[in-house]
């Protein structure tokens, strides 16, 4: 199963304590994957999903809600008319219907109400990335007016949520690893946040290796290239002057970079006698290369 699969699927089994909370859930759910049609003057409810999870969520809240046991797959009846009444749909005293795009404001204004809604819109039409690979975590919306509800809504916990387009639909996103295990937290997702979390440490500590690893590459490549270019200058003064002809604190340290090509300059400057510093052996190699291109 996929990530995205198990955030569901914990999901699914979470309804929340306070009818409230069920409702504004139930909310989201049926606006962003209910399917509201006439027939025969009668109007009709289903979901329009193949998920499971939400499927079986659905059922949940229904049972909880309105004690229903045995829910088809397409609602009908006065049953239909209680349930788009309790998420502020239908208004029975005109006798049509509400915005079917939007959850009503009432509904969503309490933190955990707004929690439980945007768990909901998850659930419906959400998806998350596998977080190996890359943090992604999305929402599906059909209009700009339903994406823009829910970016204030997952705005309002401080989670930098943004909107693109994409076909005909309005995705609301988050790319942050660290809003993404905050947005886990506020859907009380608990046991998804903690695998992410150990997927970000992990990722974090091989981050950092490579980085340290690349660090000390760069620098032993940069010193042994630096090496090289000393004793090439050393063998052309060598060659051309004879190592006698340079003062003897730098024929003395010549003669070392010879004998340890490959030491530091710290080493360098402790075979000296007296020892001097990694700066005053860098100062008398770098006079023994410019006596080298004077050359």
């Amino acid at each position: 199963m996929s990530f995205s699969g198990e955030v569901k699927k914990e999901l699914s089994m979470l309804a929340g304590t306070a009818r409230h909370c069920r409702i504004a859930e139930l909310s989201a759910i049926i606006c962003f994957a209910g399917n509201l049609r006439i027939s025969n003057g009668d109007i009709r409810l289903r979901l329009e999903t193949g998920n499971s999870c939400l499927k079986e969520k659905y059922r949940l809240l229904l049972s909880l809600l309105f004690s229903m046991e045995h829910i088809p797959e397409e609602l009908a009846g006065e049953e239909v008319y209680k349930i788009l009444e309790s998420v502020k749909v239908w208004d029975r005293r005109k006798g049509c219907f509400r915005s079917t795009e939007m959850a009503d404001g009432l509904l969503i204004q309490q933190p955990c109400c707004k929690r439980a809604f945007i768990r909901g819109a998850f659930l419906a039409s959400g998806s998350m990335s596998d977080p190996d690979k890359s943090y992604h975590f999305e929402i599906v919306c059909s209009t700009m007016s339903q994406a823009r509800q829910l970016q204030s809504v997952i705005r309002s916990f401080e989670v930098d949520a943004r909107i693109v387009a994409r076909k005909k639909n309005q995705v609301v996103y988050v790319k942050e690893g660290a809003h993404i295990v905050d947005l886990l937290n506020i859907m009380e997702a608990h046991v998804s946040l903690m695998n992410l979390e150990n997927v970000r440490i992990v990722k974090e500590m091989r981050n950092f290796v490579n980085r340290q690893v690349n660090c000390e590459t760069a620098n032993i490549s940069k010193s042994v290239n630096a090496a090289v270019r000393q004793i090439e200058d050393i063998c052309h003064i060598r060659d051309k002057k004879g190592l006698e002809s340079l003062p003897d604190h730098l024929k003395e340290i010549a003669l070392l970079r010879l004998e340890y090509p490959d030491a530091s300059l710290k080493e360098l400057g402790a075979y000296l006698n007296p020892p001097v510093g990694k700066s005053g052996v860098n100062h008398r190699l770098r006079r023994i290369s410019e006596i080298a291109e004077e050359m």
